[in-house]
């Protein structure tokens, strides 16, 4: 995988002596991949991330790993308020609603691996998992059961049982304690048993038994 040097000057140290433990998958939400670019690299916006992967599969490298990228925002995670301070952030072009190409999502998985390779990552998660109540990237076409066939995250096992106390299993996960319990569903949903409906149903009871007895 080949990954061209395009650096932003929108980075920091990473505070109180964490280091990456997870990865954070966002999508753009711009028209083109360009526009997203400039803004990442545009001092004025205060936003980064680590990586962009266009449609096409080319990967350009905007802060250092071991730098603090500003990709995440207000965010949780498992207590971890800085989330910025202790992930990695890969931005991918997708305006939001339109399927990842194949190309795109290969190239995600060999950047993902190639990160898990450096850093202890535990977690591979999007977004809208860490900031369920303002962000729903990088959406319901995201294809995940694809990256963690590729040993890039995890999916439910399907025999386990199901979570008796959904908003407790969903704070196990590493979900926000102070998000509504629709946001934390939806979140859930959209990453590990979709479709997307903000109900804990039985379906989504099970997907998080499976999920937890999968970590």
């Amino acid at each position: 995988m080949e990954v061209a040097a395009h650096p932003s000057p929108n980075h920091g140290p990473r505070r109180g002596g964490l280091a990456p433990c997870m990865i954070v998958l966002h999508h753009t939400g711009m028209p083109s991949a360009g526009a997203a670019l400039a803004r990442l690299c545009d001092p004025a916006a205060q936003v980064s991330a680590h990586y962009l992967v266009d449609e096409g599969g080319r990967v350009l490298a905007l802060v250092p790993e071991a730098r603090r990228a500003w990709h995440a925002g207000t965010a949780h995670w498992a207590g971890i308020t800085d989330v910025n301070s202790a992930s990695i952030g890969i931005e991918m072009h997708n305006a939001g609603a339109e399927p990842y190409p194949r190309a795109q999502v290969g190239a995600v998985i060999q950047l993902c691996q190639a990160v898990m390779a450096r850093w202890p990552i535990r977690w591979v998660l999007a977004h809208s998992d860490v900031a369920p109540a303002r962000k729903a990237d990088p959406g319901a076409q995201f294809p995940w059961a694809r990256l963690a066939a590729a040993g890039v995250g995890v999916m439910p096992r399907p025999s386990a049982a199901p979570a008796p106390d959904a908003r407790a299993a969903l704070l196990a996960l590493g979900y926000d304690p102070t998000c509504s319990m629709t946001a934390l569903v939806r979140a859930f949903q959209r990453h590990w048993a979709p479709p997307v409906t903000g109900r804990a149903c039985a379906r989504t009871r099970a997907a998080l038994g499976g999920l937890l007895s999968a970590l």
